[in-house]
């Protein structure tokens, strides 16, 4: 199936997130047998996206997305959802409100014996590609490249 370029549909999109106070975390088209474009959003309020929010901008974008015709006039399903509690952390927004805070950090290869562990976020590098962590009372660099997920540590007491 042909589909439009996903810098396009996000473009076409874009002012339906700002209105609305949000941001798009992701957009994604899968193809197969049941095709679908996925919206992904994301806001720095407390609470973070709830149902109301997704059916709000689903509703909004069905209006734009019909217009636009991402699919040159062929059926999809569009979703509207959150990135959830143990999304990777993707731009500098995600490391930054992150700071002080516990992440789960899982890396490509072992450090000191480990390939997954629990830090506290100390410090993020844009520029030098880098962030440093706290583990215990060792703080420690960790080149961006070698993590392959860092997502927030969730607590389910």
């Amino acid at each position: 199936m042909k589909v439009k370029p996903i810098a396009e549909i996000e473009a076409a999109l874009q002012p339906i997130a700002a209105e609305q106070g949000v941001e798009l975390y992701e957009v994604v088209f899968r193809q197969g047998r049941n095709p679908s474009l996925t919206i992904v959003l994301d806001c720095d309020r407390e609470g973070g996206i709830d149902l109301d929010a997704c059916e709000r901008f689903h509703n909004a974008a069905d209006v734009v997305l019909d217009e636009l015709d991402p699919t040159f006039g062929q059926p999809y399903t569009l979703n509207v959802s959150s990135p959830g509690l143990d999304r990777p952390f993707r731009k500098d927004s995600d490391y930054l409100r992150n700071i002080g805070k516990r992440v789960e950090i899982k890396l490509f290869a072992p450090l000191r014996g480990e390939k997954a562990f629990e830090a506290v976020l100390v410090e993020y590098n844009a520029a030098a590609g880098n962030v440093t962590v706290r583990k215990g009372e060792e703080e420690f660099k960790l080149n961006l490249t070698q993590i392959v997920k860092m997502s927030q540590a969730i607590d389910f007491d």
